[in-house]
């Protein structure tokens, strides 16, 4: 059966997540937009791709509109990591929120169908674990992370607001901790961080004693997930979340890091950041029902792919800081 060529735009396609996406989406014999300001978005993560004469790329800040012809549209554009996000926290609001608003409106000019990344953030720090849809979280509006919580969740409101009023085609995906290559060496995300330090032989900093607990879903189930959303029945809009049900703490990954990579890094404790969630871990019972959805890749598997990759990145940028001025 062969598949029907669209035009699909991808908001943050220079990002972990986005350039992953797009890479499916061309195999898959799609024509593929990636619009992305590069804040945390990298050029190196579309080099690929680059020549594909199904794929383009445009500068853009989803902040302002954008006028471009599609049929689809996966807004993924936001920072992710609180490192990211942190850094200009109103402007994170307005790109989750400003952004949803722009996206929204370019898709009910074409009667495209939208689908939103939405994210576990929504959730705060849960009481109700694990976290299913129907729950509506415990979230700090005037916090540190709620620049992204709560933008993310506006930005949900926006899309339910607009599919009510306009009868607009929507999807909103919740993602939950999502692992891989090309992730930003310098997001401040667990698997990242345990990486870079282990392979550096570094200390490797668990926050608080390392209890809290997280879900890890390679960046290839994730993706999968992400297209089989789109690509339901009209009344399937979500919120679904996406992620892998199988819980661990942060003490346990950063111990199977160190023996995966043979590291003598030891562990150093630090302070708990403010309102980091205490666990995490989806209910994928919609996906499964919904999407036939549900992650394949067993965390070692993904580990090893990953370390993999941060090791060359490792010597690429040993040797970039080596060579001459």
């Amino acid at each position: 059966m062969s598949v029907v060529s669209k035009r699909i735009l991808v908001t943050g396609g220079a990002g972990f997540l986005g350039s992953h996406l797009c890479e499916r989406l061309l195999a898959a014999g799609h024509d593929v937009l990636c619009v992305d300001n590069y804040f945390t978005g990298r050029r190196s993560n579309l080099a690929h791709l680059i020549g594909n004469p199904r794929f383009e790329v445009m500068r853009h800040d989803v902040t302002f509109p954008l006028y471009v012809e599609v049929d689809e549209i996966y807004n993924l554009a936001c920072p992710a990591s609180p490192v990211h996000y942190q850094h200009d926290p109103v402007q994170t609001t307005k790109t989750s929120v400003h952004g949803a608003i722009n996206m929204l409106g370019l898709a009910k000019r074409l009667r495209a169908k939208i689908l939103q990344a939405s994210t576990s953030e929504v959730y705060g720090d849960p009481a109700v674990h694990p976290q299913t849809e129907a729950y509506w979280g415990n979230v700090n509006p005037i916090g540190f992370r709620s620049c992204y919580d709560e933008g993310k969740r506006c930005a949900e409101t926006l899309f339910f607001d607009y599919h009510r009023q306009h009868r607009l085609r929507i999807k909103v995906a919740r993602i939950f901790n999502t692992y891989g290559p090309r992730m930003h060496p310098q997001d401040g995300r667990v698997v990242s961080n345990f990486i870079m330090q282990a392979l550096s032989g570094a200390p490797i900093t668990i926050y608080g004693d390392g209890s809290q607990t997280r879900s890890f879903c390679y960046v290839d189930d994730l993706v999968e997930g992400l297209i089989r959303l789109m690509e339901s029945p009209d009344d399937v809009t979500g919120p679904v979340n996406i992620g892998n049900p199988v819980e661990m703490s942060i003490r346990d990954l950063a111990e199977a890091v160190i023996e995966m990579t043979g590291s003598r890094s030891t562990l150093v404790k630090a302070p708990l950041p403010a309102d980091d969630p205490i666990q995490r871990r989806p209910d994928i019972t919609l996906a499964r029902s919904l999407l036939g959805w549900e992650p394949r890749v067993a965390l070692r598997d993904g580990l090893e792919r990953t370390i993999a990759y941060f090791a060359v990145l490792r010597k690429e940028l040993e040797m970039a800081e080596g060579s001459p001025a």
